[in-house]
């Protein structure tokens, strides 16, 4: 016993040693708050003060100063996530993490987005360059000032790399990626694949929009597409077999289960509906993580223009850039949404049949251009890639007929990313800011603004906007004939904008703006269908006066509108019924609340029914672009709702899966397979509410390698969200409002400015989940800093 004693008390000291040592290095991986510190690089003395929640506001007497100093807060509070951001768009995870990684490198080495980086910093102006040297030195600083390296690579066993000016390029790079499904345009072949199976009629009623729910700005809805009759397609002599009916239903729940909503919504109103200034409101929906990827900021330096005034920016900078994305000046506001314009197309490779490695352009044939790109792996022998190049773009796929396909994407050209964006931050008016949108070198986005002066607008940001001729670009097309292509870029006077508006509303919510030219320049990238945009768009009509309350009352909008009609659908199927796996359903259904509600369980089941209705009926078509293309996937979740209520309500027996009977038959057994699907999983059916479907997984990327009752350390709390596709408040466990914000230019001790997490990403930092529980219930936060807490000097070394 005596042994068994000082064994355990040698294992209960052993335990209290690791723990402090692991305590002491996650202590010191945090940020320096408060104090003095010299640095070498700046011109001036620099003021970092932070407030409670280590919102930081950085006073410099110069921009380049600010973004030296912008660059030291970002090195100390993100540089992991930083790090992440520039292996992401360069292909270079793998290096860090280990072959897990490989299979993202592969993909994303093909654009060889670290190559093009350097050509894109060659053409910034010497200005633009000094800001981006200045802010790689401020990071570099940063990181070496921290007494231990940031807790991940701790637990990596792996050292920082410096960070460099190519890196701050590669951070937007990985915003093209994110904000365009990595690149790879799978939407196009899958449309091409659906072709390839099934009459055009067919196809093009499949992939119709819907105009019920559509909700433009400019034009009206589009018109309704036919239903082809029995002379077109009749699924009734159609081959059908289990195994590609299973395949085509899989597809529809592949692209159901991925959907985790097209976010980002962006509006504003005039003066006149809001007392004076306008008002913009913007809640970017993105994946969600430990840290946000946005970082709070008041920065403030003196006016070029006047030196005796001082420009003071409030809003979020996204870490690795030198410039706040989304926020205001004081004269201007600005937001972004997700264009869903068309920026990506797949280009038929001719190749020469008496010489592989030439291929037809419309200048004759041209050798297509290898690279070996050599990919480091921890743990394992580095990987070599051959990146097969042309004038269109990198080779990334093939076609149906085995045709090679070069990928043209706007990402891949050396005028797509520059650091214009930082010019908002001096335009006072909305004129000036549409006037800059054309040369924003960002991923083509909404850019919604609001002025002091009661204006309002509306452009598309975007340095490269491409002009098509002679091809459809909705699927892979030759470009080898003259004419054929990308035959130019747009000018800025052709780039689409709306200003001032007769009902003093803008709203944008990643659905189709615009109609005629616009839209052809724009295009169609995959839209969203528009009934959250009719929401928003509904929901600023029912006022004719705002306040940022207000526009944050809209963005957390969770009523269920989009799906009132599929509640009552299912209800009259439940009242016909006998059966007791349906009537148990009933009351839930008939008290859904009509939101997507955290308490609902009819939310819930309304949602599964729709999901199921949709997948019985478009499986059949599903199935037989499958059986051509194994590969197939439903084109995307937004694709189909159009054909599906149309088929429910006309009910054509050629059009219906042949396994029923008629469409009733499809419609009860679609709810028969809800009631199977909740019966299989554990406790009642009153606990199965759509808040224990729907609970946040906030988490640290890393937090998956370390044990449960430690990975909670390092994320955010698993709470129940209320909000769901189709509606303002789009939520899902880890995909949601990246923040939200509702400011009017001038008014900025009223705005608000909501984030998912606190600006740090160590466990042990004063404001580590800062904000998380007021975004969560959509409590207002301030969008100005609070009172000073920390004050941090950096002094210039002499």
């Amino acid at each position: 016993m005596r042994w068994l004693r000082r064994v355990l008390l040698a294992l209960i000291v052993i335990a209290v040693i690791v723990f402090a040592i692991g305590w002491r290095l996650l202590a010191g991986s945090r940020p320096q708050a408060n104090g003095t510190v010299t640095v070498q690089g700046l011109s001036a003395p620099v003021t970092i003060v932070r407030d409670a929640d280590g919102i930081p506001t950085i006073t410099a007497g110069n921009r380049a100063d600010l973004s030296w100093a912008l660059g030291y807060v970002h090195g100390q509070e993100r540089f992991f996530q930083m790090d992440l951001q520039r292996r992401d768009a360069a292909g270079e995870l793998a290096a860090l993490v280990g072959p897990k990684a490989l299979p993202v490198d592969e993909n994303h080495r093909m654009h060889r987005f670290r190559v093009l980086a350097a050509r894109e910093l060659a053409l910034m102006s010497p200005h633009q360059r000094a800001l981006m040297d200045a802010y790689t030195a401020g990071v570099n600083a940063g990181l070496a000032h921290l007494a231990v390296r940031p807790w991940e690579y701790l637990l990596l066993g792996a050292k920082p790399q410096p960070w460099t000016d190519e890196d701050s390029i590669l951070t937007i790079d990985a915003m093209f990626l994110d904000l365009n499904q990595d690149g790879d345009n799978a939407r196009e072949l899958n449309i091409a694949r659906l072709r390839a199976a099934l009459p055009r009629p067919l196809v093009d009623f499949l992939l119709a929009p819907s105009p019920r729910w559509e909700a433009p700005m400019q034009g009206g809805p589009t018109q309704p597409v036919p239903m082809p009759d029995a002379s077109v397609f009749d699924l009734r002599g159609a081959p059908q077999g289990k195994v590609a009916l299973a395949r085509g239903t899989h597809a529809i729940a592949l692209a159901s289960a991925a959907n985790t909503g097209i976010g980002s919504n962006g509006s504003a109103v005039g003066g006149k509906l809001a007392g004076g200034a306008a008002l913009l409101a913007n809640d970017p929906h993105l994946a969600l993580r430990v840290p946000n990827i946005w970082y709070r900021a008041q920065l403030r330096y003196p006016d070029p223009a006047d030196p005796h005034k001082t420009i003071e920016l409030n809003g979020v900078t996204l870490p690795g850039a030198p410039a706040l994305v989304i926020g205001s000046n004081g004269h201007i506001a600005w937001g972004f949404t997700n264009s869903s314009g068309d920026w990506m197309d797949w280009v038929r490779v001719i190749r020469n049949p008496d010489n592989p490695a030439q291929y037809k352009t419309p200048e004759g044939w041209a050798t297509i251009t290898q690279h070996d790109e050599v990919i480091h792996v921890k743990g394992a022998p580095d990987a070599h890639l051959t990146v097969d190049d042309t004038i269109w773009g990198p080779i990334m796929g093939k076609d149906g007929d085995g045709t090679p396909l070069a990928l043209a994407w706007v990402a891949q050209d050396p005028h797509a990313v520059n650091l214009n964006l930082i010019k908002l931050e001096t335009a006072t008016t909305v004129d000036q800011a549409l006037a800059l949108a054309p040369t924003i070198g960002i991923p083509p986005q909404n850019l919604v603004v609001a002025d002091a002066f009661g204006d309002i607008g509306w452009s598309i940001a975007g340095s490269v906007i491409p002009i098509r001729a002679g091809f459809d670009p909705s699927v892979p097309a030759d470009w080898s004939k003259p004419g054929t292509g990308w035959v130019a870029y747009a000018s800025p006077a052709q780039d689409p904008r709306i200003h001032n508006p007769d009902d003093a509303r803008i709203w944008t919510a990643n659905q189709r703006i615009v109609s005629g030219d616009a839209l052809t320049l724009i295009g169609d990238g995959g839209y969203d269908q528009g009934a959250r945009a009719q929401q928003v768009r509904d929901d600023l009509a029912a006022r004719d006066h705002f306040t940022a309350q207000d526009m944050l009352d809209i963005q957390l909008d969770d009523r269920a509108l989009f799906l009132a009609r599929w509640q009552a659908l299912l209800l009259k199927v439940l009242e016909h019924s006998n059966d007791p796996r349906l009537t148990a359903l009933k009351p839930f259904v008939q008290d859904w609340q009509a939101r997507a509600a955290t308490g609902s369980v009819g939310y819930r089941i309304v949602r599964m029914y729709r999901g199921k209705v949709r997948e019985n009926v478009l499986a059949p078509f599903a199935a037989l672009a499958s059986a051509k293309a194994k590969d197939f996937e439903w084109p995307s979740a937004e694709v189909g709702e159009y054909a599906t209520w149309t088929l429910l309500t006309q009910q054509p027996s050629w059009l219906l899966d042949p396994k029923y009977k008629d469409w009733n038959a499809l419609l009860v057994d679609s709810a028969l397979q809800v009631a199977e699907a909740l019966a299989a999983q554990p406790g009642p059916l009153a606990g199965k509410t759509w808040g224990r479907h729907n609970t946040a997984q906030i988490d640290n990327p890393l937090s998956v390698a370390l044990p449960g009752w430690l990975a909670g350390f390092f994320d955010m709390p698993h709470d129940e969200l209320a909000g769901d596709n189709d509606m303002p408040r789009v939520m899902h466990r880890a995909f949601g409002a990246s923040m939200r914000l509702d400011v009017q230019p001038g008014n900025e001790a009223h705005g608000i400015l909501e984030m998912p997490v606190g600006q740090s990403d160590n466990p042990l930092s004063p404001w580590f989940g800062k904000g998380h529980e007021a975004w969560v219930k959509g409590e207002a936060t301030p969008l100005l800093p609070g009172p000073a807490k920390y004050r941090l000097t950096l002094e210039p070394a002499r």
